[in-house]
């Protein structure tokens, strides 16, 4: 199983933020290791972020996003105590989801 997502969520002014790092190697495929053999492709292809079981991103993904990614975003209407869920899907169909409190 995959290490956690890392989720921060507060609002402040009615504006809440979402920080996220999905913890994963992001291998595109074209690498190749000390011995010359290709690393295999193994990347995240979906995201999808939930406030309280209401989608509100929903991300198709590519080999060329950096591992480990760090995203971050805003939308109004957040309150604090509301859940936000973080979910995502690999080319190897492994998943992962995590859900955070907004603060």
């Amino acid at each position: 199983m995959a290490d956690p997502i890392l989720i921060r969520a507060a609002v402040s002014n009615g504006i809440t933020e979402i920080r996220m790092r999905l913890t994963h190697p992001m291998e595109t495929g074209q690498r190749t290791d000390a011995a010359g053999r290709t690393i295999p492709a193994h990347f995240i292809t979906r995201m999808t972020v939930e406030h309280n079981d209401r989608v509100l991103v929903s991300a198709h993904m590519a080999p060329s996003i950096a591992a480990d990614p760090l995203f971050t975003f805003r939308f109004r209407g957040g309150a604090s105590g509301d859940s936000i869920r973080v979910s995502w899907l690999d080319n190897r169909g492994e998943t992962r989801s995590d859900d955070a409190l907004v603060r």
